[in-house]
C-alpha cells in the first residue's frame, strides 16, 4: 500500500504537467489560429495518429525490429567485451581508450559508409543500433566489476575462493547496478539510433515516415511519429528497469525499510 502511495506522489506531478502543457498546446493553436502544418494541435495528432494506425503499425514494427535487434546484440557484445577487459588487463590499456575514441566519431557520419558497404536493407540499421548502444553497456560492465569491495575480495581469498568464484559470487552482483545503468541509456539510445538510421534510406520505418510526412508538409504526421518514437523509447526503458527490479530487487528492498 505504501509501494502504491509512493508511486502515485512520484509520477502524479508529472502527469499533471504533461496533461496542463498539452491543454495550454491546445488552446494556444485555437486561439492564435495557427496553421497545422506550422503547428497542430494535440488533437489533430491524435486523429492523424488513429486515421494513419495502420501506416503507423506497418512502420512501427521494422523500427521495434532494429532497435530491439540492436539493443540485444549490443547488450550482449557490451557484456562480454566488458567482461573480458576486465579479466585482461593489457586489452584494458588498449581496447578501452579506442572505446573511448571512437564516441569522438558522430555515428551519422558512418551511416553513408554503411549503406555503401551493406546498402539499404536492415543490416547497416541494425549496425547503427549496435555502435549506439554498444558503449554504455560496455563501459558500465568494466566500471561496475572494479566496483568490487577489496576486504572482502581478501575475505574470499582468504576462504580459499577461485578467482572465478570471486567473480561470480561478488564481483558480477556489485556490478549489475551499474550494468543496468548501461543499459537503461542503451534503451533510450536504440529506437533514436534506428529512426536517424532509416533517414539515410530505407523502404519502412517510423524514421522513413517522419521525413515523407515533413517533405509533404504533413506536420501532423510528423509529430505521430515522434510521439511513437518517444512512446517506444520510454517502453523499452521501463522494460529494462523492470527487469532490473526482478535481477536485483534486494537494495532497493533495503532502502525503502531504512
Amino acid at each position: 500500500m505504501n509501494n502504491l502511495k509512493q508511486k502515485i506522489n512520484y509520477y502524479f506531478p508529472v502527469i499533471i504537467f504533461f496533461v496542463l502543457s498539452l491543454i495550454s498546446w491546445e488552446l494556444i493553436v485555437r486561439f492564435l489560429e495557427i496553421k497545422s502544418w506550422i503547428l497542430p494541435a494535440p488533437s489533430a495528432i491524435f486523429m492523424e495518429i488513429i486515421n494513419t494506425r495502420s501506416l503507423l503499425i506497418q512502420h512501427s514494427f521494422r523500427t521495434l525490429f532494429e532497435a530491439i535487434g540492436g539493443l540485444t546484440i549490443s547488450a550482449l557484445a557490451g557484456l562480454l567485451v566488458g567482461a573480458i577487459i576486465f579479466r585482461f588487463k593489457i586489452l584494458a590499456r588498449t581496447l578501452y581508450p579506442l572505446m573511448v575514441i571512437s564516441q569522438t566519431v558522430p555515428i551519422v557520419v558512418l551511416i553513408p559508409l554503411l549503406v555503401i558497404w551493406f546498402g539499404f536493407g536492415i543490416l547497416p540499421k541494425l549496425l547503427i543500433v549496435i555502435l549506439a548502444c554498444f558503449f554504455p553497456v560496455a563501459v558500465n560492465t568494466v566500471d561496475g566489476l572494479n566496483q568490487a569491495d577489496q576486504a572482502k575480495i581478501n575475505l574470499l581469498k582468504a576462504m580459499g575462493a577461485s578467482t572465478w568464484q570471486i567473480f561470480l559470487k561478488l564481483r558480477v552482483p556489485t556490478a549489475l547496478p551499474m550494468i543496468f545503468s548501461g543499459l537503461k541509456i542503451s534503451a533510450t539510445y536504440s529506437v533514436m539510433a534506428a529512426v536517424v538510421a532509416e533517414w539515410m534510406g530505407s523502404d519502412l520505418g517510423l524514421g522513413v515516415f517522419i521525413v515523407r510526412s515533413s517533405n509533404s508538409y504533413l506536420t501532423s504526421r510528423v509529430f505521430a511519429g515522434i510521439a511513437l518514437v518517444s512512446l517506444f523509447s520510454i517502453i523499452l526503458f521501463q522494460l529494462v528497469n523492470f527487469l532490473e527490479k526482478i535481477i536485483i530487487p534486494g537494495p532497493k528492498k533495503k532502502k525503502e525499510e531504512i
